[in-house]
């Protein structure tokens, strides 16, 4: 029995996390990972010119952040073509979607998702006391008309999709998505999590305006931009809505040095093309060595890939568990079918010739 009482609705879920960290895994295991490709982290590095500019903004970490991230918003604003007050900033995509779901959902509301889908969003749906109603992936990917006749059946407060995918790294076309706008039903807000756009190929962003009151967008700095510690995201939509963040956001919550970094990064649009091309030479690679070993590479528009290991998700997550002993640390989705793959992160070449030289080596001891 607890010497504390927690409020009914904490009271009443897990004591979990959607993810356990590497850290938390090379702890139990005694030693440091090979190759770190779980997390879809961009092992490629942030710009030197981000981190430079966070090496000379530590020397004044005594300061607070601007709690307005003014400089960084209005970056954000310019390079989007959409008015300032359309950018809200925030600890991630997490946090933005936290924030989200704290605003819009009250206990007991509906919201409609994948059942696959990114888990942190569900954690945060549980953690407000909504009632998640969700829908399966067709052919590996999400399906924008079972979301939206699941959302035409219950009135949802939030749909969420993901483009392109977590965790199979499929996409839909822009046009595909703008059409689920048509049909969604009044007073539902689709949350489109565009973590991964700047590696979608064209095409696959909708062409939405920023005021439409139908969608929040939302984008990051931990994937392409490779800055994934320093916990930066940010939404685009209409500014009412997003001024309602300013009601329960954590004012001070984007520190000083990560605003200084983001600002450079965004700014260096050569580092990003270097860090796109780097990714999709490890995507190939990838692939490469799926099919070396009789598995299969599903397309990616992320910078990770999903693998079809052909079996089913007991056989998967003993790989999964196999390549840990070899020292490679890499996910799989939690939901069959979709657990018969394993999701391998895009790296530098020496961590892929890890998990090159592990792969067979695991998948004959479970022959």
């Amino acid at each position: 029995m607890t010497r504390f009482r927690f409020a009914p609705i904490p009271a009443a879920l897990p004591a979990t996390v959607p993810f356990t960290g590497p850290e938390t895994l090379e702890r139990r295991r005694g030693a440091p990972f090979l190759a770190r490709l779980g997390a879809n982290e961009n092992g490629f590095g942030p710009s030197p010119r981000a981190v430079a500019a966070m090496a000379r903004a530590a020397a004044e970490v005594w300061k607070y952040a601007d709690p307005d991230s003014h400089d960084l918003r209005h970056a954000l604003a310019a390079h989007h073509g959409v008015g300032p007050q359309n950018i809200m900033i925030g600890e991630g995509i997490d946090g933005l979607l936290g924030l989200l779901v704290r605003l819009m959902v009250a206990p007991g509301e509906t919201v409609v998702s994948s059942d696959g889908a990114y888990p942190t969003f569900h954690y945060h749906v549980a953690g407000f006391g909504g009632r998640l109603v969700k829908v399966p992936y067709r052919e590996d990917a999400e399906d924008p008309e079972a979301l939206i006749a699941a959302a035409r059946q219950t009135g949802p407060r939030l749909v969420y999709l993901a483009n392109p995918d977590n965790p199979m790294g499929s996409w839909h076309l822009g046009a595909r998505i703008e059409a689920m706008l048509d049909d969604l039903p009044q007073g539902s807000l689709l949350v489109l999590d565009e973590a991964y756009a700047e590696f979608a190929p064209a095409g696959a962003m909708p062409r939405i305006d920023p005021e439409d009151a139908r969608v929040i967008r939302f984008r990051t700095f931990s994937k392409a931009y490779a800055m994934a510690g320093a916990r930066v995201g940010y939404a685009i939509g209409p500014a009412e809505l997003l001024a309602g963040f300013d009601r329960i956001r954590n004012h001070f919550g984007i520190n000083r040095i990560a605003q200084i970094g983001a600002l450079a990064a965004l700014e260096d649009r050569d580092w990003l093309a270097h860090l796109l091309a780097e990714t999709g030479a490890a995507r190939a690679r990838l692939a490469a060595i799926a099919g070396e070993n009789g598995l299969t590479a599903l397309p990616s528009a992320t910078n990770f890939v999903a693998i079809d290991c052909g079996r089913d998700g007991a056989f998967a997550g003993a790989l999964l568990e196999g390549l840990a002993q070899h020292g490679i640390f890499v996910r799989m989705p939690g939901v069959a079918p979709l657990d018969r793959c394993i999701r391998v992160s895009c790296g530098p070449g020496a961590e892929l010739d890890a998990f090159a030289q592990a792969l067979p080596r695991v998948l004959k001891a479970l022959a």
